[in-house]
């Protein structure tokens, strides 16, 4: 026992770069050899298909055996002493590869879209034996072993076979379902790293827990689909924005959140019953740290265990689709966190992310850039975003902090970042990356979208890609929601010297499909609640924050709302609390919340107000130049030749009388909204439900009684 060759003292010190090429099976002088190594067992025999039973001698007191079997065959199994109990087993080292030529291939070139069909934990009959197969990428790594619950987090006794360009794979049939796992790396310079969870898990612990778990796949149910055509430009779209940890909790139950499954039952039935088209959920990859609110994921595969199970988050996904509900989840591609158990030095050196911090590290956010630049990189980033869509029926993806990925001097000081081939900001490994991960998304999903959360003027975000664009379906109007919060803060006297605030939008208005977004972003970190910032007394704040609801819904572009501006949440967003759903106790929160309602339901049934959404064609101005009232007019179009909307918004507290605005048509205009009504919490000053065209030389005009702080909408009847 103590004349070993390298292999096996390699072996037994669990440092063998390749075990395979020396446990299991082998031939030593033309005759059959098998060795094993089980630690802490007494004594190993091999059984094989005919019956034959050879022992093995130990050849080590770690628990290495070997030697010679009666028969040359692959398919046999072992009987092992552990004390005074005697277990059958399978030998993890006696099967062939996981994963084949073709897979290795694909993976290699960077176009393996199947991805997560291979890599990460799969539970599999594999030569007519259950168990699981892992498959890992660790180019530079010297050993990677699986260790887990299946066998005592023991790095030497799961060591796996090293395959192509670095893919790490082994099946194990003591594995489960449900058992917790890592990867156990030895680095290139033979440094240990701390344990890592897979970078394809499918599921994982919830925090401050960090192992994997091993999920089986035949059991998530696949969630309906939605009609397809929920996504389109025609189509009515006004999401309204969730934070799963916060939408509602259980505070007579310590405060906890609300299970996938108990959100199934509450949550589509709320945005049903509010008008909304679509849900979109901040990040619920795995993430580390609450305070990140999911943008630093260390788990891109895996729902977050925070509110149950895969299978519980596919149940949520189908009770949304079933009440008609599309779903678009927020997808962080931009960044991860710097976590010693994730992506972070994975083999031991910067394998997803850049190594150089110019290029690495995000220096607001404290995290790591991916190296998009890399084929095995983006290949698993862009797998990911189909996942998504194919395995969970996710309707679309937001992508998050699109402008940090497309700019290498994104909030850099000058000299701290590293130009690009041709010498300018721009990113273009990313700018490839999203063209790509748009072109597949939209190739093998054309019913699915994408939504850009990009904040600069970067052109053509939201056309083909074969035009010259991201590919986005969507971007979000950032400048539209900085200018007219500013607008609607300050006091009503001063709003005619900003006028051009209102205006603006429309300049750019269609240059992309745009989606106007009051987000979580614009209720956090001192900015108050989107209720907070409105000025004047407490009749004027309501009045104020009706007012331009009813702007935001009457302009061109699809809506977004967070969570609680619905009803005039009155401070910030706080994710460790419920919304403060007792201000609906009051009659001024319930009014807003019953504008909402209405005007969701609407801007759903008006095709004036959604047709053309992205469309010029859509638009046209009726008032712009009175600053000194603080009124706009504006007509929307349908495709139809009496698809018709005239909005007109007064954003003083003063009462207009016989306000004049060209119209269309002759005839009669009903008075379809009025935010001012009393049902709202207005005054109820109005047109009493209809006004008939007044016929003029020019053209037939409406002599309207203009609320305060008030949104008007008429259609044409007939």
């Amino acid at each position: 026992m103590n004349h070993l060759s390298s292999a096996a003292q390699a072996i037994v010190n669990g440092v063998h770069h390749d075990p395979f090429n020396y446990l299991g099976l082998h031939h030593e002088n033309d005759r059959p050899v098998v060795r094993v190594f089980l630690p802490d067992a007494a004594e190993v025999k091999v059984l094989d298909d005919a019956g034959h039973v050879s022992e093995l001698p130990r050849i080590h007191d770690a628990g290495l055996f070997a030697g010679p079997v009666a028969a040359d065959e692959r398919h046999y199994r072992l009987r092992a002493r552990f004390g005074t109990r005697e277990v059958e087993l399978e030998d993890p080292y006696r099967f062939p590869p996981i994963l084949s030529d073709l897979d290795l291939h694909l993976l290699g070139e960077g176009n393996h879209l199947d991805l997560a069909n291979k890599l990460g934990a799969h539970p599999m009959e594999f030569e007519g034996v259950h168990g699981v197969g892992f498959a890992v990428f660790a180019p530079n790594a010297r050993r990677v072993s699986v260790v887990g619950d299946f066998n005592l987090w023991d790095g030497r006794r799961h060591a796996m076979r090293v395959r192509g360009n670095g893919y790490w794979e082994i099946f194990v049939p003591a594995a489960r379902a449900g058992d917790k796992y890592k990867y156990e790396i030895v680095g290139p310079n033979g440094q240990m790293l701390p344990l890592k969870s897979d970078p394809i898990a499918f599921g994982a612990e919830i925090r401050p827990s960090t192992a994997s778990v091993v999920i089986d796949d035949k059991r998530l149910p696949r969630p309906a689909r939605l009609e397809h055509d929920a996504n389109a430009l025609g189509a009515p779209i006004s999401i309204y924005e969730v934070h799963l940890g916060s939408w509602r909790r259980k505070p007579e139950d310590g405060n906890r959140w609300l299970t996938y499954r108990e959100m199934a039952e509450q949550l589509p039935a709320y945005v049903t019953d509010m008008g909304f088209t679509h849900i979109e959920l901040m990040p619920i990859s795995e993430h580390p740290f609450d305070g990140s609110w999911g943008y630093q994921p260390t788990g891109l595969f895996a729902p977050t265990s925070r509110f149950g199970t895969p299978e519980d988050f596919a149940h949520f996904i189908d009770a949304c689709h079933r009440a008609g509900l599309g779903v678009l989840l927020d997808w962080v591609p931009g960044h991860f966190p710097d976590d010693p158990h994730g992506l972070a030095q994975f083999d031991g050196t910067a394998l997803y992310e850049h190594a150089n911090p110019m290029q690495g590290r995000h220096l607001d956010w404290g995290t790591l850039i991916y190296n998009y630049g890399r084929v095995e990189v983006s290949n698993m980033l862009i797998a990911n975003a189909l996942f998504w869509l194919e395995r969970y029926g996710i309707d679309g993806l937001r992508v998050d902090a699109v402008a940090s990925m497309l700019y290498l001097d994104y909030s850099r000081p000058q000299g701290g970042w590293i130009p690009n081939k041709h010498g300018g900001r721009e990113n273009i490994e990313a700018i490839d990356f999203l063209r790509r991960a748009n072109t597949q998304v939209y190739g093998r999903n054309p019913h699915a979208t994408t939504v850009a959360e990009e904040s600069t003027a970067f052109p053509m975000v939201s056309r083909p890609v074969d035009w010259g664009g991201l590919g986005f379906g969507y971007k979000w109007n950032m400048g539209w929601m900085h200018d007219t919060l500013d607008y609607i803060s300050k006091e009503p006297i001063h709003r005619r010297h900003h006028h051009g605030s209102i205006l603006f939008g429309l300049h750019y208005a269609f240059f992309e499909n745009f989606v106007l977004p009051l987000s979580h972003d614009e209720v956090v970190h001192g900015k108050r609640s989107i209720f907070g910032r409105m000025p004047g007394d407490e009749w004027q704040r309501f009045a104020n924050l009706r007012a331009y609801y009813g702007f935001m819904f009457g302009h061109p572009g699809k809506k977004l709302m967070f969570m609680g501006c619905e009803f005039a949440q009155d401070t910030e967003w706080n994710h460790d609390q419920s919304l403060p759903w007792h201000l609906l106790e009051r009659p001024q929160h319930q009014g807003v919340q019953r504008l909402i309602r209405d005007i969701n339901k609407l801007y759903r049934s008006t095709p004036a107000l959604h047709q053309l959404d992205c469309d010029a064609n859509g638009f046209e101005w009726l008032v712009t130049d009175d600053a000194n009232q603080s009124v706009f007019a504006w007509l929307r179009k349908g495709q139809a030749p009496r698809a018709r909307c005239v909005v007109v918004v007064n954003f003083t507290p003063e009462v207009r009388h016989n306000y004049r605005i060209r119209v269309p048509f002759a005839g009669n205009w009903r008075e379809v909204l009025n935010t001012d009504a009393a049902a709202y919490g207005g005054s109820n000053a109005g047109n009493g439900g209809l006004v008939s065209a007044v016929v003029t030389p020019d053209s037939p005009e409406l002599h309207l009684v203009l609320p305060p702080l008030a949104a008007l909408y008429f259609v044409p009847e007939g």
